[in-house]
């Protein structure tokens, strides 16, 4: 049997984790500043880290516990966001996170930082669309959503750049 390693538990569990972490941000916060002017719910910090753990959980626990940790966390973006917000947040959550899964994963072989870019951009699009849509009916805070989940993808391209650099530069 192969047991995935403590790191890749924590990466999944911090990836579950985001969710709750979201919802919260949005009901407790609002709207924040996301640079450039722009504004954005205050989960959107949380939901580009989402995408970056779920792909470095797909690498370090395998495809099935990334499916069921999206299911997991669909029940829990539903249950534990405001009522206003619960379906709003489960459905972006559930299409964008199947949509950065199914374009990750043929193009992992290309490279992870090439699969994270291209997975992590089509899942914010997706995220943000849906639920600016179903939360708001507006897509105001698009352009704030986009840039913010961005900050986190290319954050967590540079730092994993950096170790990769410095692993090399070490053996």
């Amino acid at each position: 049997m192969n047991v995935p390693a403590p790191a890749g538990i924590a990466t999944l569990i911090a990836y579950v984790a985001t969710i709750p972490a979201a919802n919260l941000a949005v009901t407790h916060f609002g709207v924040v500043p996301v640079g450039f002017g722009y504004a954005a719910p205050a989960g959107v910090y949380m939901v580009g880290l989402a995408l970056v753990l779920r792909d470095l959980a797909r690498e370090s626990v395998g495809r099935g516990a990334v499916l069921a940790a999206i299911g997991v966390g669909t029940v829990l973006s539903y249950l534990l966001a405001d009522p206003a917000l619960a379906v709003a947040s489960a459905a972006a959550f559930a299409v964008a996170e199947s949509m950065d899964f199914a374009i990750y994963e043929p193009l992992r072989r290309r490279g992870l930082l090439t699969a994270m870019l291209a997975s992590n951009a089509i899942g914010l699009l997706a995220d943000s669309l849906l639920f600016l849509k179903l939360a708001f009916g507006s897509f105001a805070y698009l352009p704030g959503q986009i840039l913010g989940k961005s900050w986190m993808t290319l954050a967590a391209v540079a730092v994993l750049t950096l170790l990769r650099r410095r692993k090399q530069a070490t053996t």
